[in-house]
């Protein structure tokens, strides 16, 4: 069983690392809509992962119960070890992966925020940040 766990956790780690490269190729293309499309498949992907990284703890807290006198490396099997430093890899996949994805959407973050405050430029009333009245660049009229 901890094998078919192992296995179903690293589909959805490699799964994850696809969607967020994905990410990052639309994000440089400034194609959005995809982006948010995938966001509801990213999450369920994740909690996924989190279920079955929960049954995976829960194999080898087993294992390591009924087998008290023997050290964990001898309790699992070399197919389960090979399985365990895939997962390790897939995970510093991910990580790098989500790494590239947070820097571009901090760029493009900026970038956004930098246009809307030199659209409209803001000013600080006490704790809260405000149109200022000296925008001229916006006129409105009725």
């Amino acid at each position: 069983m901890l094998s078919y766990h192992l296995q179903s956790a690293l589909k959805d780690l490699r799964d994850l690392v696809k969607i967020t490269e994905s990410d990052v190729e639309d994000i440089k293309l400034a194609n959005h809509n995809p982006q948010f499309d995938r966001l509801k498949l990213k999450e369920e992907k994740l909690k996924s992962f989190e279920s079955k990284k929960a049954m995976i703890d829960h194999e080898i807290s087993s294992l390591m119960s009924s087998n008290p006198d023997v050290d964990l490396p001898h309790l699992l099997s070399k197919e389960q070890h090979d399985y365990l430093a895939e997962l390790k890899v897939e995970l510093s996949n991910l990580r790098d992966a989500n790494k590239r994805y947070a820097r571009l959407v901090l760029a493009v973050s900026n970038l956004y925020n930098t246009f809307l405050e030199r659209l409209v430029p803001s000013e600080m009333q006490g704790y809260k940040k405000v149109a200022s009245k000296d925008s001229t660049i916006l006129e409105v009229r009725v």
